[in-house]
């Protein structure tokens, strides 16, 4: 079966139905109306430049035909009727401003052929952005174009705080990003184009640490709701590549997100405090997390008491990430109900990777964790359950987070629920199977582990499970549990592993079938 997944004016989405992740295995053939479009073998593809208000006939090879009609706009505007060079030299920041001012509700900015030069610039509601195959916009290398915006405003009527800036869950100030939206809604940004941060030409990534002020991300979403990025290929920004915030109702589709291995901080793609994230048919290869998702630090969370929530990850390829999947560690509003099937994870440090902490509150509560249908290959540890994470905070060397007893469950304690891991193939791993570290005084409730392969890499390289203090490096170690109240661990396959197959410490109720 093909299912729709988006079908705005110009583009469309379309999602495979089977068991395989990310791959479908064997190559078809995609008609549009009788004429043939293309050959692929994923089990998400796209169409672009269509007509809108059109029906049309897709068939795919060896699925029936399916009929999907294309959104009806008020009308397209191209930016070079607005001055916008695109000669990758003039300074187009102004001329597509201007244009996006200019479309009414319903209408769509078009960027054909070239390479736009710009500044940030600011969305609004009811319009789409439509980039063609050969358009990249460019984010301009002079630092001082990318305004500050504060982390708190005052409304000067009622004296409400109200958060527009944040970084790593705090609201603080930082520096616009390079497309910006806030308080907006149904905004479409589509097509087969580029939007490059184009960080690797500046100086955003030196002394990233003696910056006082956050560096931009590629796309930020402040309070938005109905969004969808679909298609393009962003890269380069100068921290995270996309970052909505305390939005929802968002759909991430067949994008292509990259950054430099070595860059840093360049997340693909880190949903916080969103509510209703779909990530699907997405291929991610950055310097840090593929994805990360948030719901800010504990004063935030106190504040909106606002979880990551519904959050659903299909078919998806990441590679050469630190993690994959993660959670955290900015996770003090919680993360409930998240899926993650039929991806692929390649050569990324760690597969699922939570971080928490003491001080990340009781409204820190990570539950309802299903991930299944998973191959990894070359991924140091593929999953990690950390509630000991020692990054990012003054107090991570205080004897509050570094203590191995059992300390007074009280409103800074964060929770870890149900966690379970299914139908999994795991090669080349090196450093551990599986690390899961809860707190003494609060174990991480239950978690499944089952029908799991697990193999270690000929040469793997010794390493450190999670981030925490007083770490001890491991190499082709089994799975190690402590801190957990019930543990079930079935029809598990590891070869090649030193040591134990299964270490389980201060764990409470334990079923295996290994």
């Amino acid at each position: 079966m093909v299912n729709v997944l988006y079908a705005g004016s110009v583009s469309a989405c379309f999602e495979l139905e089977n068991t395989l992740p990310y791959y479908c295995g064997d190559e078809y053939t995609v008609k549009l109306d009788g004429k043939e479009m293309f050959k692929s073998n994923t089990n998400v593809f796209s169409l672009f430049s269509l007509t809108p208000g059109k029906e049309y006939t897709l068939e795919v090879t060896g699925h029936d035909a399916v009929k999907f009609t294309t959104a009806k706009e008020t009308c397209a505007f191209n930016v070079k009727d607005f001055g916008a060079a695109g000669d990758g030299a003039h300074d187009d920041t102004i001329n597509i401003q201007t244009a996006i001012n200019c479309l009414p509700a319903g209408g769509r900015l078009y960027f054909p052929e070239g390479t736009y030069c710009t500044a940030p610039i600011c969305l609004k509601s009811h319009i789409t952005l439509d980039f063609s195959e050969k358009a990249v916009l460019l984010g301009l290398t002079d630092t001082e174009r990318y305004p500050i915006v504060p982390g708190m405003v005052k409304d000067v009527v009622t004296g409400e705080d109200i958060n527009t800036g944040t970084w790593e869950g705090n609201s603080v100030p930082m520096h616009q990003a390079l497309i910006f939206a806030e308080f907006a809604e149904d905004i479409r940004i589509v097509g087969n184009g580029t939007v490059d941060g184009n960080a690797q030409n500046s100086v955003w990534w030196v002394n990233v640490k003696e910056r006082k002020i956050a560096r931009p991300r590629l796309l930020h979403f402040n309070r938005c709701k109905d969004i969808t990025v679909h298609g393009i290929t962003a890269q380069n920004a100068a921290s995270w590549q996309l970052h909505p915030y305390f939005s929802q109702n968002l759909n991430f589709l067949d994008l292509t997100i990259n950054a430099p291995k070595d860059s840093p901080n360049t997340d693909a793609l880190d949903p916080e405090a969103c509510d209703y994230v779909n990530i699907i048919g997405c291929k991610f290869s950055v310097g840090d997390d593929c994805i990360a998702i948030k719901s800010g630090k504990i004063e935030l969370a106190k504040k909106y008491e606002q979880p990551a929530n519904h959050h659903t990850i299909r078919n998806c390829l990441m590679q050469f990430g630190h993690g994959a999947v993660t959670l955290g560690s900015e996770m003090a509003g919680g993360v409930k109900k998240l899926t993650v099937n039929r991806c692929i994870f390649n050569h990324t440090d760690r597969g699922l990777r939570i971080k928490t902490r003491r001080g990340r509150g009781k409204l820190a509560v990570i539950d309802g964790v299903l991930f299944e249908n998973i191959k990894m290959d070359g991924v140091l540890t593929p999953i990690v359950i950390n509630m000991w994470y020692n990054c990012c905070d003054e107090d991570r060397y205080s004897d509050y987070n570094t203590t191995r007893e059992a300390l007074p469950v009280d409103d800074r304690t964060p929770y870890l629920g149900k966690f379970t891991f299914r139908d999994m193939v795991c090669e080349n791993c090196h450093v551990a199977a599986c690390f899961a570290d809860g707190l003494p005084e609060q174990p991480i409730d239950e978690i499944t582990v089952e029908n799991i392969k697990f193999t270690y890499d000929a040469d793997a390289k010794p390493g450190f499970p999670s981030m925490k203090n007083n770490n001890v490096q491991m190499c082709r170690a089994g799975m190690y549990f402590d801190n957990v109240r019930k543990l079930t661990v079935k029809n598990i396959d590891i070869s090649g592993n030193d040591g134990e197959v299964l270490i389980a410490n201060n764990c409470g109720e334990i079923t295996k079938d290994i």
